[in-house]
């Protein structure tokens, strides 16, 4: 049973004071270890959970986007599915497996952060490929596409997939509100005469949300995910935030695929948290999106007693970042990939400069590569670099995904 300390790091976790000392991992959760490998931070390095996406469609992590024509924009998500299978984007991403789009996906969230996230797709497709990434894609879902005429029929029917939830304790997780028709803005309408409107339910995009359509969220104590790259890249217009916020709706982040939305959850934040910031003239408090892609999201997903903050007894998810910030909430939202200084899921490490390596006992165990980000030598589990290769040699040129933090030529001589 692996164990060991991260000795003296600066401890930031929902709910808490943030405080240097000390956080321990016994298996798979955080706890108190014995005489255990013992790594000292030496109070240069803020020690967070790890991150948590609440949508993304990990299919769909392609580049370059595809969007409406310049000057124009969506009225609902249909057309853009249209001019999506239209595109030479998709021409191109089709020469890749559903397996290598997966496994891109899992690195996107990787080299982000991201221990835990939501692939919004039916179980029937992913559920055979969702354990073989390195991060932890969720499983325990119920899901519909959204609530219109000309919804896709993802899973079983929206009462039906709705009990489901409830029955298990899962997320009701779907689209609503992506548009503006008719149908699209009485979305909160429609899911009340189901009776499938309560605190399982975590609603995708909610551009079209009235005022009131907020309030009944904030009271039935449904989750909204937020995903404000790909809101405005598609319809010019994004959710009512500060509205949410001030009713009290539980709200998360999402980067939505990068067919659409930004290259991961770390571009994500800077891009909200500076929308935010035009559409209302007031910073979004750093210490708030914290909470927005740890705790929220994992209360949004039923997961708030085993992930989400740094207690003992929760799974070991933890993410370590170079502190160049005096003030650990404007530290995270200022990061990149290149600050990342460890990874950690359920009390793996999963991704980490070469310092790290002591936890195991000084040998990559087997299924591990070393690779180079900028001038960083890294472990990291998989082969990401292999991966890109292959990516590019099926796609026959030298392909850029800006989510990905290296460039394999360059591994090759280093």
């Amino acid at each position: 049973m692996i164990e060991y300390t991260l000795a003296n790091g600066v401890i930031v976790s929902p709910g808490k004071k943030v405080h240097s000392g000390n956080l321990g991992v016994v298996g798979d959760k955080i706890g108190s270890p014995g005489d255990a490998v013992n790594i000292d931070l030496k109070e240069k390095s803020f020690v967070y959970p790890s991150l948590i996406n609440t949508h993304d469609h990990l299919q769909g992590n392609y580049r370059p986007p595809v969007g409406p024509k310049k000057g124009e924009f969506y009225l609902t998500w249909l057309p853009w599915d249209n001019d999506l299978k239209a595109s030479e984007t998709f021409k191109e991403r089709s020469q890749l497996t559903r397996e290598d789009l997966y496994a891109l996906s899992g690195y996107k969230c990787l080299f982000s952060g991201v221990t835990t996230v939501n692939d919004h797709f039916p179980h029937a497709l992913n559920s055979q490929i969702l354990p073989t990434l390195p991060i932890r894609a969720i499983q325990e879902y119920a899901i519909a596409h959204e609530c219109t005429s000309y919804e896709l029929k993802w899973g079983d029917g929206i009462e039906i997939e709705h009990e489901l939830a409830v029955k298990n304790k899962w997320p009701f997780i779907t689209h609503l509100s992506e548009g503006f028709d008719d149908e699209a803005m009485r979305s909160i309408e429609t899911l009340e005469k189901m009776k499938v409107l309560d605190n399982h339910c975590l609603f995708i995009h909610c551009i079209a949300f009235s005022d009131e359509d907020i309030k009944k969220v904030a009271k039935a104590g449904a989750s909204v995910s937020w995903c404000g790259f790909s809101n405005m890249f598609m319809f010019n217009v994004t959710a009512k935030v500060r509205k949410m916020i001030d009713a009290g709706v539980n709200l998360t982040i999402g980067t939505d695929s990068s067919a659409t939305g930004s290259a991961n959850l770390l571009a994500e934040i800077k891009y909200d948290r500076e929308l935010y910031r035009k559409l209302y003239g007031e910073d979004l408090p750093a210490e708030k999106i914290f909470e927005m892609v740890t705790i929220n999201a994992a209360k949004a997903f039923w997961m708030q007693d085993k992930v989400g903050s740094l207690e003992e007894g929760k799974l070991g998810d933890i993410l370590v970042l170079n502190a160049k910030s005096d003030n650990p909430y404007e530290n995270l939202c200022d990061a990149g990939m290149e600050d990342i200084e460890l990874l950690v899921l359920a009390g793996n490490p999963i991704y980490g400069e070469m310092r790290f390596i002591d936890i195991f006992n000084g040998n990559l165990p087997a299924g591990y590569t070393q690779i180079k980000v900028g001038e960083k030598s890294m472990f990291v589990k998989g082969d990401p670099v292999g991966l890109y290769n292959e990516v590019r040699k099926k796609i026959g040129f030298k392909k850029e995904l800006d989510y990905l933090p290296f460039e394999p030529s360059i591994q090759e001589v280093a």
